[in-house]
């Protein structure tokens, strides 16, 4: 478990200036140490996490626009199929 690092005698000083009793004040520092910095995310975790979304949107958009030509080219084969069928019934 890693411990955050905190001046709790700073702290303590401004809740206290800010309303807080000394008993309120102590107790939340207490709060405080006993988070588990292991389980917070630091800023090399939210940019990997960034660059594994940022890769999976671009893969998910190189996707989306093969599969948008694909029906692209299937609509107009069949369009100008329609359109062959169209001409030899007027014929």
């Amino acid at each position: 478990m890693t411990a955050l690092t905190l001046d709790s005698l700073a702290i303590v000083q401004i809740l206290r200036k800010r309303g807080f009793s000394e008993e309120q004040a102590t107790g939340v520092v207490e709060a405080f140490r006993e988070i588990d910095a292991g389980s917070l995310a630091t800023k090399a975790d939210l940019r990997e996490v960034e660059l594994k979304l940022e890769s999976k949107i671009e893969t998910s958009s190189a996707n989306l626009k093969v599969d948008i030509l694909r029906w692209l080219v299937v609509t107009q084969m069949a369009l100008g199929g329609f359109l062959l069928a169209a001409l030899k019934f007027l014929r």
